[in-house]
């Protein structure tokens, strides 16, 4: 055997070698999971752990957890496919499955409303009390701060400021300390207050039931629909599952009805309003 000879052998070898790993390392691609901002960052990436952790052993592929600084920075993240799963409210939720293809897959069981929180000690009990004050909600494009927004207006509370922050924990904080009147909450960031925080907070209003947190695969993931939704079924069936759900109040998983979907279409226009930069005229 030649010089040359040996040299060509050796090299295809590397390069065979080198096929196998290759393909393990895009195997390992990170599923990205993109949540909507109803949280400070570090609260969200701790509710979710429990179901990175499960997704990561089921899948067999490492998992990140990311969010944004607001819900409108999201959306657009969202739009632009950055997350494999986007999990956000019924509205954002509409406008990835129409405008970008995304797939649902799962919902929480428990009920979502919007809520406009009080002090325990204001003496509003009418939208009409808010007048000439402020109100504090998370962000534009959230829908539970424009189902607010549009309930003072039906209420027709005049010279109302909308500020916006961008935790819920924040919200709550600022109505208690005397600056804002009221706070826009859902139900579920509710829930996720200290005792001693709730304590101190009462309801004004309450929407009526709406389509809440969503689970939206990309759908350059779609071939990967069964195995995904499967695995958040198991994780729902899971010891580490059920504690998730009753820690926070979610009752579990179930499916998503289009028609939950398409019940949002005035909240989506305005959200695709908003994301759309307007024409010069």
């Amino acid at each position: 055997m030649t010089r040359r000879d040996l040299l060509v052998g050796l090299i295809a070898m590397i390069v065979g070698t080198l096929v196998p790993v290759s393909g393990r390392a895009g195997d390992e691609e990170p599923l990205r999971i993109g949540v909507a901002p109803h949280t400070s960052a570090r609260f969200v990436l701790e509710l979710y752990q429990p179901l990175r952790e499960h997704l990561e052993r089921e899948l067999n592929r490492p998992v990140d957890v990311m969010t944004a600084p607001d819900f409108t920075t999201f959306v657009r993240r969202a739009l632009a496919l950055d997350y494999d799963i986007a999990i956000t409210t019924g509205h954002q939720a509409q406008v990835l499955w129409v405008d970008a293809g995304y797939l649902p897959l799962r919902t929480y069981a428990a009920e979502f409303r919007a809520v406009v929180v009080v002090p325990v000690e204001s003496p509003a009990t009418k939208a009409a009390a808010l007048a000439n004050s402020r109100v504090i909600g998370l962000s534009p494009t959230s829908l539970v701060t424009q189902w607010g927004q549009h309930w003072l207006t039906d209420q027709g509370v005049p010279n109302i400021e909308i500020r916006y922050v961008s935790a819920a924990d924040s919200v709550a904080q600022l109505v208690l300390a005397g600056e804002a009147s009221a706070g826009l909450f859902s139900t579920a960031n509710f829930l996720s207050l200290t005792p001693e925080v709730r304590a101190r907070l009462r309801f004004l209003a309450r929407s009526e039931p709406m389509l809440g947190r969503v689970y939206m695969l990309n759908p350059h993931q779609a071939s990967q629909l069964d195995r995904i939704q499967a695995a958040l079924d198991h994780f729902a069936a899971s010891t580490e599952g059920k504690r998730y759900f009753e820690n926070n109040s979610l009752l579990g998983y179930r499916p998503v009805r289009p028609e939950e979907l398409t019940a949002l279409d005035r909240y989506a226009r305005e959200v695709r309003d908003y994301i759309t930069p307007q024409r010069a005229p």
